[in-house]
């Protein structure tokens, strides 16, 4: 992607199924430490603004340590993250080296050496990224029953309204993120669940500590998550630890964010990632399950695993395409398929761009995330070379020559690595007009493929958001190699909407298809429709959220998808440019025909699958209209 978008984030959890021994004689003590580093490591595309990572320790003694915790907010935040880590054992290995095999020492004296792990990878799409901002957040509690941490990839749309509802209950939320809101909504329901069982086996006056044990073995977590996600309105996969050794993944109704699990007879292991997964514990495809969406996946203490329904989802869930085209590795088997169609499907509206003349064409695409997609629009071109070439054959009636075959199969369909990107440039001039420069050098080209003057050039991208580094670098150098016409193929369709699950993409005045409707809007005299949206979405701000709809729509309705495209086109061509610049975007049938199970398209439709999705995009555009450069959630 030419303009790269931030999202958050990635997760990771590991629970052992047998005792320690058992890990320390078929693969060594470190061997599960090394599979959460592997897992993470896996997923770095997830995430690369900092990580964090946590264990529990089971049958600690009073007074020892059983939670433990290490966040890194370094460039090389997983490795930063392990170092610290392995510390602990590296010293008892110098140190004690008799100790390295006594379980019950290193339980005692060695950070991490425990039976479940959770690790995350965080995009700072808001809130920075300083250690306090680092999942895992840790509410803490003397009673391992109440002790809790979480992690997820997620946000909530309607995160205020939860806020105002722990007041109003008498609680006095200290962090009032997100997440922070999330863990306390969570230990809330779970601190009610312990003290119900508590109150149970109190009137069977039984002892304290018996009762503890009891709470341990009965915890009902399928009962505090659904009491807990009951009111969230957003996407979200969400790991989360007790200090008694329960563990769960939660997914949201709508399965917006991905979540996969894997479970053997030594290990249960949940990833955002199946590739991870199966990478990492030498998997199978069909070993590796999708969270169910509306689902949790459940880890008693005793090592019982079940998948519950938490919250209903609806007939048709929106899991999101967006994963699909950009976000989640192209190494997954389905996911490849996918990106290779949307390149393929896109096919014929890049060859009317270029009036059918293959002869004269060169494609490409730009780095890296399109290569997928590149080797579909391939494959198109070939197969209809072929067809033509069969056509042609038939066409000559038997009266076959050398010759003619040879000329039949002259025209190739010509591929090359045109745009180059140093990803080890960085920009350290602060004046805009100088940083502008720089960022112009960030990407190179490959000389001497185009034919000056004669050859079109098709680069195909994953998707194209704000236009900005196209229009401010790709192009110009593009242009420098003198093709006839420029045709920038999106394999994505139009993005018109804001994110508002997770992904950094809230604010339409960076979109370059809303600035394109918006400036036809002003062209043809319509700038009424602008106002009366702004108006339309003011009066809703203060209706309750499930009766609010998205009046944005009306800005594109107006237009056709190709004048909006056209109009995208003249606003990314640089001021001095030769080539004809040509804007292609796929289409929303085409994308659900890649697609077919991941049918939530909000950035591209405006269908929401939540109702809060419709507040932020009419809150989107209010601040636009209003000139507030600000987050619409």
């Amino acid at each position: 992607m030419s303009d790269s978008i931030k999202h958050e984030c990635g997760i990771a959890m590991l629970r052992l199924l047998k005792p320690l021994e058992y890990y320390q004689e078929k693969y060594g003590n470190t061997w599960a430490l090394n599979r959460m580093y592997l897992l993470m490591e896996k997923q770095h595309n997830r995430g690369q603004d900092g990580a964090g990572f946590a264990s529990v320790k089971f049958d600690t003694q009073p007074g020892k340590q059983y939670v433990d915790i290490q966040k890194s907010n370094d460039r090389q935040a997983i490795a930063d993250i392990f170092k610290n880590v392995f510390v602990d054992y590296k010293n008892i290995e110098k140190e004690n080296p008799e100790k390295v095999h006594d379980i019950k020492y290193l339980k005692e004296n060695a950070r991490f050496f425990g039976e479940v792990f959770m690790g995350h990878l965080r995009y700072g799409t808001f809130g920075g990224n300083d250690l306090a901002n680092l999942h895992p957040f840790h509410r803490k509690n003397n009673w391992k029953t109440r002790d809790l941490l979480v992690a997820g990839n997620f946000n909530l749309t309607n995160i205020d309204d939860m806020l105002n509802k722990l007041i109003s209950l008498g609680q006095h939320p200290v962090d009032v993120t997100d997440t922070g809101i999330v863990l306390e909504k969570i230990g809330k329901f779970l601190d009610r669940e312990v003290e119900e069982l508590f109150k149970k086996h109190k009137l069977n006056q039984e002892s304290n500590i018996q009762i503890t044990e009891n709470i341990s073995n009965e915890m009902d977590l399928q009962k505090v998550l659904a009491s807990s996600v009951k009111h969230f309105d957003g996407g979200y996969v969400m790991c989360g630890l007790t200090g008694n050794g329960y563990a769960f993944a939660a997914r949201d109704e709508n399965g917006i964010r991905p979540c996969f699990w894997y479970k053997n007879d030594e290990v249960v292991v949940v990833a955002s990632e199946r590739p991870a997964i199966m990478t990492t514990f030498d998997a199978y495809v069909e070993e590796v399950k999708e969270l169910t969406p509306g689902c949790a996946l459940i880890i008693k203490r005793d090592g019982t695993v079940t998948e519950e329904r938490i919250k209903q989802s609806p007939p048709n869930p929106k899991e999101c395409s967006f994963e699909r085209i950009y976000f989640s590795r192209g190494t997954d088997k389905d996911i490849y398929t996918e990106r290779k169609a949307l390149g393929e499907k896109i096919f014929p509206q890049i060859l009317e761009a270029i009036d059918k003349d293959i002869k004269n064409t060169v494609i490409s695409y730009i780095p890296n995330t399109a290569s997928v997609a590149f080797q579909g629009l391939a494959k198109a071109f070939n197969d209809y070379l072929d067809e033509q070439r069969k056509q042609q054959i038939l066409a000559l009636n038997g009266n076959i020559t050398k010759k003619k075959i040879e000329e039949i199969f002259a025209t190739t369909v010509r591929r090359e690595y045109i745009v180059v990107k140093d990803v080890k440039m960085r920009t350290f001039i602060t004046q805009d007009n100088e940083r502008d420069d720089m960022v112009a050098h960030v990407y190179d080209v490959t000389y001497g493929q185009i034919k000056e003057g004669v050859d079109n050039l098709v680069v195909i991208d994953d998707s194209i958001v704000r236009g900005t580094t196209l229009r401010q670098s790709i192009l110009s150098i593009l242009d420098k190699l003198g093709p006839k016409k420029i045709v920038v193929a999106s394999s994505a369709p139009q993005i018109r909407y804001p994110d508002c699950y997770g992904i950094d993409m809230s604010r339409l005045g960076y979109m370059v298809a809303f600035n394109a409707a918006i400036a036809l809007l002003k062209e043809r005299g319509m700038q009424n429709i602008i106002d009366e949206t702004y108006q339309l979405c003011k009066k809703q701000e203060t209706l309750p959220i499930e009766m609010v709809v998205n009046h944005v729509k009306a800005i594109y309705e107006p237009f056709s998808a190709q004048e909006i495209s056209d109009k995208i086109a003249q606003l990314i061509t640089p001021k001095k440019c030769n080539a004809e610049i040509v804007v292609v975007y796929n289409t929303l049938e085409n994308l659900h025909a890649a697609c077919p199970n991941h049918t939530g398209d909000w950035y591209f439709s405006g269908n929401y699958p939540t109702h809060g999705g419709n507040k932020v995009v009419n809150t989107a555009f209010i601040n636009w209209y209003e000139g507030n450069n600000k987050r619409s959630y």
